[in-house]
């Protein structure tokens, strides 16, 4: 049997969005953020984290520092009793500085790219499966992949991911 999958942005969802983060001392977590991994995993959920990160097209900072930031987050959230599968980061933009990323690529949401990738990677259960993210781009990247978007509006994300769980709920077939 497939196991759900809950699709979380980072920057704005898991973090407060601190302009282009990515170094562990940038990032501060969302009340509730880890605390909503935990309860993801106690739900048997697949976790996976989907972000733009044009910071690398615009020279900021390197492909490198997203990795090495992901394996940061990666390290705290399973002391945290969470667990995310992956991360699938987007560092390409149309207005890039560095001609390497500078370009439209179907993984910068909207595109559905980094869901579908996901998908692919992680055979779910899309009718109990789900993404959180703060912009309509990401709603809209979740619509273009088949899942039902949720809008963070901010607050406390246990509190909205433990409402997110029960709307999924209601929603999937009975297992016999």
């Amino acid at each position: 049997m497939r196991k759900p999958i809950a699709v979380l942005d980072r920057d704005g969802v898991l973090n407060l969005d601190v302009g282009y983060p990515h170094k562990p001392e940038q990032i501060i977590w969302a009340d509730g953020a880890l605390r909503s991994l935990a309860r993801l995993a106690r739900a048997d959920y697949r976790v996976v984290v989907v972000t733009n990160q044009s910071g690398v097209a615009r020279g900021l900072y390197s492909e490198r520092d997203v990795i090495d930031l992901h394996r940061w987050m990666d390290e705290v959230i399973r002391k945290n009793d969470g667990r995310v599968e992956a991360f699938y980061h987007c560092p390409y933009h149309s207005e890039g500085a560095v001609a390497t990323y500078r370009r439209e690529h179907p993984d910068r949401k909207p595109a559905p790219g980094m869901i579908l990738r996901a998908l692919a990677d992680y055979p779910a259960d899309e009718a109990r499966s789900f993404v959180i993210g703060d912009r309509d781009t990401d709603i809209a990247a979740a619509q273009a992949a088949g899942l039902r978007g949720f809008l963070f509006p901010g607050g406390d994300l246990d509190t909205f991911v433990a409402n997110c769980l029960a709307t999924q709920a209601s929603r999937a077939p009975p297992s016999y």
